[in-house]
């Protein structure tokens, strides 16, 4: 499951479990993590910034594909396993909107690996320092055998630039390390241990809280430049002007 700690501005969304759990992704745990935002949400002032950490070797591996074949396997039926699975990939939805719609900055440190739906995870916030000691980052889909959701490829398309770079990570099925990561424009910044990872996201929030941006502004620019997914996110965008002019 996961946690919320607030310490000042500063909101910390903790993934936690053993290595056992992966933070893999599903009903219970998506619930989680947006109940989480949504407090997180509620309690934004100026200058709040959220972090989101993650427990053991793993950020996060994905959709639970476990819990998929438990439900098939008590119905026994594998369109009900299928059905499943949409159902995981729809909840999900929900939490790259609340990550969209959030009013204040948001900051990851991938300290493990993150992969497919986990990926999509870490690219949900604005920044991600990596740690280049332990983790990798992978779309596994093309490895599976399974279609990107299309708000998957759309922020994919939105967060990295270079065309070359999308191809490794989906045609290809890249494992990417932290620096190749940078490089490619997926992360900000790569250390070589967990530790300094997260030091250096917690430096960047200090920064960012500094500003004490107006979050509801900050929230609406931050939807505008990625006007694709919002589209298909259903999100639309709302005009912010000064109290005072």
């Amino acid at each position: 499951m996961c946690t919320l700690e607030k310490r000042g501005n500063l909101l910390i969304l903790t993934l936690t479990g053993d290595n056992k759990d992966e933070h893999r992704l599903n009903p219970a745990l998506i619930s989680s993590i947006r109940s989480a935002l949504a407090e997180a949400k509620s309690q934004a002032v100026a200058g709040s910034v959220l972090i989101t950490l993650a427990q053991g070797r793993f950020f996060s591996n994905g959709f639970d594909l476990r819990h998929v074949q438990a439900v098939g396997a008590k119905s026994g039926s594998i369109q009900a396993a299928k059905n499943e699975l949409l159902r995981m990939v729809d909840l999900f939805k929900g939490i790259v909107s609340d990550f969209l719609t959030l009013p204040m900055p948001t900051v990851a440190t991938v300290g493990g690996h993150a992969a497919a739906a986990g990926l999509i995870l870490a690219m949900s916030h604005d920044y991600v320092t990596m740690t280049a000691s332990r983790s990798v980052m992978y779309m596994s889909e093309l490895d599976i055998g399974v279609t990107l959701p299309d708000y998957f490829t759309a922020l994919i398309r939105s967060k990295i630039g270079s065309a070359s770079a999308r191809r490794s990570l989906v045609l290809r099925a890249a494992k990417v390390k932290a620096e190749e990561a940078v490089e490619m424009g997926i992360v900000d910044s790569a250390y070589p241990s967990p530790e300094e990872a997260v030091e250096a996201a917690m430096r960047l929030c200090d920064e960012l809280a500094k500003k004490r941006w107006d979050g509801k502004v900050y929230a609406e620019i931050r939807k505008a430049l990625y006007p694709e997914l919002c589209g298909l996110l259903g999100l639309k965008n709302e005009k912010v002007l000064p109290s005072k002019l």
